[in-house]
């Protein structure tokens, strides 16, 4: 995603958290679980679980004057 990231120990929560999203909405959408997939679309599942969370904080924390 454009932009500066929240610092390194932040973005690492924000990565292990989204990807327990992503695990989460993968299983309750009826993709399966994430021990149901082989180990791609696992790390597949985790990135798009990162990617939702990291644009919704963005959203939530961003300058909105600098978005337009």
């Amino acid at each position: 995603m454009k932009g500066s990231g929240f610092g390194v120990v932040v973005d690492i929560i924000v990565g292990l958290v989204g990807a327990m999203i992503g695990g989460f909405l993968s299983s309750h959408l009826g993709l399966g679980g994430v021990g149901d997939h082989g180990l791609i679309m696992s790390i597949v599942i985790a990135v798009m679980g990162a990617v939702i969370l990291t644009f919704f904080l963005r959203l939530v924390t961003a300058n909105r004057s600098a978005n337009l």
